[in-house]
């Protein structure tokens, strides 16, 4: 069976008879329906954000200082108050436990009339059971899902890979309940009663913390391992890979792609040859390749585009939180993409490395591996297996996804008006032939003087040994972060460019610059040459809106348009060789000076 996709505006891939199972259904019709029928309402919190995730996390860290300073209720229940809220969103199974842990607790701490104590009471029962919305949308998405594939299952392709599913998160959750413990051990001889319960509450949240991501971790290895050691229901389908990087998945009739069902964020397998390689050919390619990425995350943010429609394959059924591999035909090669990416100014040219970057990746069996390392023009098809669970998205899901891209191509709209306004006038301005020398100005001022401000309030106003922690922590990060934000400079001279930091200065000769781009509130430059080591960035923020209306061009815009045209037109490089004084010295003295002033303030400041 074979469904013609053509897709409006856009190249479609077919996917050849030969890499769909024998009897595999279209997901499409009525089958389909009842699977987007059966997801959770919209008020049921189903996509997982880090910052959604830190923001429960410090309410719910508020709120277990309270009841363990007031209610007198012990650090490690304490802590289940966070680890509730967390788990409504990263593991919804745990709130079958939590939730009748959580109200016997606040029902032995609290009393009847006791405000607080029942609103979260509400507050828990109120994730408990939207959890088990949630848990049921999946049963019945499963339960839709396996009907759908009529009894058809089939063998996950050789070409999926390794199992790597889930390794990131059982290590990241060993490290951080290891370090939860240590912390709870040393905090509990703490002599300050308030400063000790906090202390080891927190110990207990980061315990709870690693817990869960083991947890995720290993959950999602047996369900990946599972796709691979039995056949899995089938399902053909359309696929797109989106404008942030995840897969679509459209029914297999959706051949306008007007409504994804659900995004997974997948990857395919391929193997480097790392030890057929000498090590820096190997971090050549890995930086061309980056330079290249780069340019194509840029082409699709001004472009505000998904990729191209594609037939494909889904093993596995579908649901949220559940692991996929897709097998699909492969993605067209972008019409032009790097004719015209060596004109824009955010000149990510990667000459060579466009040959060795596009499509590292390890053609199926029986496809031809192309001599250059690109993706060979007989490639039929390519298997990607599931890096994050699956996301279903409602109704409501997708209308802001539409909303989100409509803004980003106005961004990306804002973003070049104000390189075409930096570019204008250059030549004059470059061709005197002298060293040329940019440094960080009042933007990067005022970013330091906030992040610095903001620390000493959330650490200085705290009391006892309690400050400490996050003041060690805090001030660590500052201390290597902040001198190159508040003092960095770059200098163009005859022989390339310099770079000021903590060691030293750093160089990029003219030949061996690989990137000079200006995204966003980023400016990064960097070589071909491995030895460089990783890019030199900056940040700051950035308001597209605003420098349209008031016709500003930001400071790094600026930086970048001259850096592009110096690096294009040898004419306009600087004729004179610069000093050791003028690249700029190292920067850790700064770095020495600050961190005895922020020691002083928190040992000194009551």
């Amino acid at each position: 069976m074979s469904t013609n996709i053509e897709s409006p505006g856009r190249p479609s891939r077919r996917l050849p008879e030969s890499a769909v199972p024998e009897g595999c259904p279209a997901w499409s019709g009525e089958k389909a329906r009842l699977w987007a029928r059966a997801q959770p309402p919209v008020w049921v919190p189903v996509r997982m954000r880090s910052l959604h995730l830190l923001a429960l996390a410090m309410v719910g860290l508020t709120a277990g200082f309270w009841l363990a300073n007031s209610r007198d209720v012990p650090p490690a229940l304490a802590a289940l108050v966070p680890l509730h809220l967390v788990w409504t969103l990263a593991r919804p199974e745990a709130l079958r436990v939590s939730g009748p842990v959580l109200t016997l607790v606040l029902a032995w701490y609290g009393g009847t009339h006791d405000l607080p104590i029942l609103v979260g009471f509400l507050l828990v029962n109120a994730a408990w059971a939207l959890a088990e919305f949630r848990m049921s949308a999946r049963r019945m998405q499963r339960m839709w899902a396996v009907s759908a594939a009529e009894g058809v299952t089939a063998v996950v392709p050789e070409g999926v890979g390794p199992l790597r599913r889930g390794r990131f998160l059982i290590a990241l959750g060993l490290v951080l309940a290891a370090l939860g413990g240590a912390f709870v051990l040393v905090a509990s001889g703490w002599d300050a009663p308030t400063d000790r319960r906090e202390a080891v509450l927190a110990g207990w949240f980061t315990v709870g913390w690693g817990l869960t991501a083991l947890a995720s971790g290993r959950l999602a290895r047996r369900r990946a391992a599972g796709l691979r050691g039995a056949p899995a229901p089938v399902l053909r389908v359309l696929v797109r890979d989106g404008a942030n990087g995840d897969v679509e998945v459209f029914t297999a009739d959706d051949v306008a792609a007007l409504r994804p069902m659900f995004t997974v964020t997948a990857e395919e397998w391929y193997d480097d040859d790392d030890d057929e390689e000498d090590e820096e050919a190997r971090l050549l390619k890995e930086k061309e390749m980056e330079a290249l990425l780069d340019s194509l995350d840029a082409d699709a943010e001004e472009a505000a585009q998904p990729g191209p429609l594609r037939e494909a394959v889904l093993y596995g059924a579908p649901y949220d939180g559940g692991e996929l591999v897709i097998v699909s035909a492969p993605e067209d090669a972008r019409n032009g993409a790097d004719e015209t990416r060596g004109d824009d100014t955010e000149c990510d040219e990667a000459q060579g490395g466009e040959a060795q970057g596009e499509g590292q990746r390890e053609a199926p069996e029986g496809a031809r591996e192309p001599e250059s390392g690109g993706r060979s023009v007989d490639e039929e098809f390519v298997v990607e297996s599931s890096m994050a669970p699956v996301r279903a998205l409602s109704e409501r899901a997708v209308r802001l996804r539409i909303a989100a891209e409509k803004a980003r191509a106005r961004r990306a709209a804002v973003y070049a008006d104000r390189r075409a306004a930096a570019a204008d006038g250059l030549t004059e301005r470059l061709a005197s032939g002298a060293v040329r020398r940019w440094r960080a100005g009042w933007l990067d001022w005022a970013v330091c003087l906030v992040v610095v401000l903001w620390a000493a309030l959330m650490v200085l106003t705290e009391g006892g040994g309690w400050r400490y922690v996050p003041g060690v922590l805090l001030g660590f990060i500052g201390v290597l972060l902040l001198p190159s934000m508040a003092a960095w400079r770059i200098t163009a001279d005859r022989d390339g460019l310099w770079f000021n930091g903590l060691r030293g200065a750093r160089h990029i000769e003219w030949d061996h610059l690989m990137t000079v781009r200006c995204e966003g509130g980023e400016l990064k430059l960097d070589s071909r040459r491995p030895r460089f080591g990783s890019a030199w960035t900056v940040h700051a923020p950035r308001w597209g809106r605003l420098e349209r209306r008031l016709g500003l061009v930001h400071p790094y815009e600026r930086t970048a348009a001259e850096i592009t045209a110096m690096w294009q037109d040898a004419a306009l490089r600087p004729t004179e060789t610069s000093g050791e004084r003028e690249r700029g010295r190292a920067l850790w003295p700064l770095g020495v000076v600050l961190a005895l002033v922020w020691v002083a303030a928190l040992v000194l400041v009551p």
